[in-house]
C-alpha cells in the first residue's frame, strides 16, 4: 500500500490533475501526471470506474496499479503528481504491460529522475 503522503486524496486534486496534466494514452490506461509549483512528494491517483468489470476485476486492476507504482516511486522526481485512469482493456492486462505503460508514460512526461 502506499503511504498517505503518496497518494492523491481529494477530489479537486484528482480534477486539477485531469484537467491541467500532461495525458498520455497507452492501450490499457490513461496516465495524467502534472508538476506541482513545491517539491512535494509524488503523489498518484487511480480510477478505475466499473466500465473495468465487477468489483473484483476492479479491485484487482487496482491493486496491480498500486503495486506498480509503488516500484516506480523511488524513479520518479518530487514534485509531480500523477493519475492512472484504467481503461476496460486493463481488466486483461498482466502487471508487467501496467507497469509497462506506467514507466512510458512517465518517461515521455520527463517526470523521472535523472540517473
Amino acid at each position: 500500500m502506499l503511504a498517505k503522503t503518496n497518494r492523491i486524496r481529494s477530489g479537486a486534486d484528482y480534477r486539477l490533475t485531469v484537467r491541467k496534466g500532461v495525458r498520455v494514452h497507452a492501450t490499457h490506461t490513461i496516465t495524467y501526471v502534472r508538476r506541482v509549483p513545491d517539491p512535494s512528494p509524488v503523489r498518484f491517483g487511480f480510477i478505475v470506474s466499473k466500465a473495468v468489470g465487477v468489483a473484483v476485476v476492479r479491485n484487482t486492476v487496482r491493486r496491480r496499479l498500486k503495486a506498480v507504482s509503488r516500484e516506480l516511486l523511488p524513479d520518479i522526481a518530487p514534485g509531480h503528481e500523477i493519475v492512472v485512469r484504467a481503461l476496460p482493456a486493463s481488466a486483461q492486462a498482466s502487471w508487467a504491460t501496467l507497469q509497462g505503460e506506467i514507466r512510458r508514460a512517465v518517461d515521455k512526461v520527463g517526470a523521472r529522475c535523472m540517473p
